[in-house]
């Protein structure tokens, strides 16, 4: 279709939203091969909207992104938007792009925790919902069960009588097909597409006024740089047009459309000309930045952009100061870093950026652990080497006290490890709300401060052997409970810089697990290992065994050792002390103290200890 003949009341701007692995990204897969959109040879690979490594390796969806389908001479333009709580900046901003949304719902776990977040804000954004649940087909779904908690869901986030008469599908979307009834699930796509068209408002324009668009989003392509993406409120746009910037706090910024780009399947096209409704991406900006409008005249009133919720913990960012610094990477410098940080935070409203007073060192503040090792991760690949410290909260002072942020933690777990979940919670300040059991499996929900949710993760996943789900999300500020001890072991330090033995670690892991293994390259404050004690104890891994008349030195090495913990990035960053830092490089993860020199160690811990004067 052209956009010529293209108008506002063809085309259905949808955000699709759902808890982790609810199946929202192979819906969106199953609608584009329906509607057409790929060739029938055409190889597409599963989940094709997660084109991020990251999103294909974690298998959950990190940014949101826009695609179009084209159905019937209609245009349905699709945002797929993360489910994890830390990327909620995400879900929020696409708010402003949208007339309706799809909540997608597993047809056996029901609405979950992140399920109620992003819906609670589509509903109080006034956007109309259509309900698809999905997995009908799987084993021990009740999809007439989900549909009633889907409705207590909405009384319970004040949804207005529009909105909790909302229609409800059912089907699968790995095999394809809805239908109004879970008994008669159907054979196609078809009454999803019908449903869409029939319930989802068609954006509202104004004829009479002038271009306007809100940037809700910014993507980057080497030949026209940066892209402002958004819905067109009201006018058309076409390529030479000039427009305006309106910037918050800062004078309107006179520019030239260079490219209009349209979204279609997982491919962007270039278009001439553009109508009110559409989402599309323009360049021909030196800068813009989210949250701006570009209009087509100087006095335009900015469109107001939505608040999101703030960060809640913070990370220190530094330049690798270790012995093997630069070895691994080719950006390494702090100037490198802050521009890479900065280039982030302007893509990625949740995350803020700023100067620490130290030289060398930078503050993140975002919404969580997760969030922060995806920025990291993609620097590591990047070529980065950069030092990460654990993450504190973000306390506020309010009512003349300091205050800390509390989430709401739900989790899943089998009713044999209640006991343990049970205590973890009570060491981490949790205090237990509600409680109820279903099919041999406990679902607890507490409140919680978030410094105790941080690390919370993988003491779950032990406590149940691995059969624990979590999910959790910002509550409100209380007054700070106190010392909250996450770690209750001390750590093995390396006091020698060279290559591990497995003569030397032989003996070591007698003292305590080991992360590393024979033949790693350590050096002098590196953590090598885990003191099931408090205290930290100081190892020498690079000891070699003395050769003697009687054995030769290898003559061991078929020994075997324990195999080392390996650290994901994620768990490195929850798992070290206030003292402690991750050394994240394209090739390795290390654990490390603060202080590499004992003996400053020792005098810091010490001018600590000291009653200030």
């Amino acid at each position: 279709m052209t956009q010529q003949a293209l108008t506002s009341d063809r085309i259905r701007n949808l955000a699709i939203i759902a808890h982790v692995d609810h199946g929202k990204t192979t819906l969106v897969d199953e609608l584009l091969k329906q509607a057409g959109s790929f060739r029938d040879n055409q190889v597409v690979e599963e989940r094709a909207m997660d084109s991020l490594d990251q999103e294909r390796e974690r298998g959950i969806t990190i940014k949101a992104k826009n695609t179009s389908v084209l159905w019937n001479d209609n245009v349905v333009n699709i945002v797929d938007t993360p489910g994890h709580a830390d990327f909620g900046g995400e879900v929020e901003r696409v708010m402003n792009m949208v007339d309706g949304v799809m909540l997608v719902v597993d047809a056996y776990e029901g609405p979950q925790a992140q399920t109620r977040f992003v819906l609670k804000k589509a509903l109080a954004a006034g956007l109309p919902p259509i309900v698809f649940v999905n997995k009908v087909d799987r084993p021990n779904a009740q999809p007439t069960e989900v549909h009633e908690q889907v409705l207590e869901l909405f009384l319970d986030l004040d949804a207005n009588e529009d909105q909790f008469n909302a229609p409800f599908l059912y089907g699968s979307a790995k095999d394809g097909f809805a239908g109004l009834d879970p008994e008669e699930p159907g054979t196609d796509m078809i009454p999803l597409f019908e449903t869409i068209m029939a319930s989802v408002p068609a954006p509202q324009v104004d004829p009479g006024e002038s271009f306007k668009l809100l940037v809700s989003n910014i993507d980057w392509s080497d030949y026209v740089g940066r892209i402002a993406i958004g819905k067109i409120l009201s006018g058309t746009i076409k390529i030479g047009d000039p427009v305006w910037r309106l910037r918050k706090d800062a004078s309107p910024q006179r520019a030239k459309i260079s490219k209009i780009f349209e979204y279609s399947a997982l491919s962007t096209s270039e278009a001439e000309a553009a109508v009110a409704g559409n989402i599309v991406g323009l360049s021909g900006f030196e800068e813009v930045d989210i949250g701006e409008t570009i209009a087509a005249e100087e006095e335009s009133e900015p469109v107001p952009f939505v608040e999101i919720d703030p960060p809640t913990v913070m990370m220190s960012f530094s330049v690798n100061n270790g012995p093997f610094a630069g070895q691994d990477g080719n950006r390494v410098t702090s100037r490198e870093i802050r521009e890479r940080l900065i280039r982030e935070a302007r893509t990625n409203i949740s995350i803020k950026f700023e100067e620490s007073d130290k030289a060398g060192e930078f503050k993140v503040s975002a919404r969580g652990a997760m969030q922060v090792a995806v920025v990291v991760e993609d620097m590591r690949r990047e070529g980065y080497e950069v030092l990460v410290s654990r993450p504190t909260v973000i306390k506020k002072r309010i009512d003349e006290q300091w205050q800390e942020p509390f989430e709401t933690l739900y989790l899943e777990v089998p009713e044999a490890a209640v006991g343990g979940c049970m205590q973890a919670l009570a060491n981490r300040k949790g205090q237990i709300e509600n409680m109820s059991s279903k099919n041999d499996r406990a679902h607890i929900e507490a409140t919680i401060p978030t410094r105790g949710v941080i690390g919370f993760e993988f003491e779950l996943l032990n406590l149940t052997s691995g059969e624990g789900i979590m999910s959790h999300l910002f509550k409100e500020y209380r007054p700070d409970t106190g010392d909250i001890r996450t770690r209750r072991t001390g750590t093995l330090v390396s006091m020698e810089k060279g290559e591990s033995m497995t003569y030397a670690l032989r003996n070591i892991e007698t003292r305590g697990k080991l992360f590393i293994g024979a033949g790693d390259k350590v050096y002098e404050g590196m953590i090598v290992g885990e003191n099931p004690r408090t205290e930290d104890l100081p190892v020498n891994p690079t000891k070699a065994k003395h050769v003697t008349n009687h054995r030769a030195a290898g003559s061991d090495r078929t020994e075997a050792l324990t195999p080392p913990i390996q650290f994901s990035l994620e768990r490195a960053i929850e798992y070290i002390a206030p003292d402690e830092l991750v050394e994240a490089t394209p090739e390795n993860i290390r654990l490390r103290k603060r202080i590499l020199d004992s003996n400053e160690r020792r005098k810091a811990v010490k001018r600590a200890a000291e009653p200030q004067a």
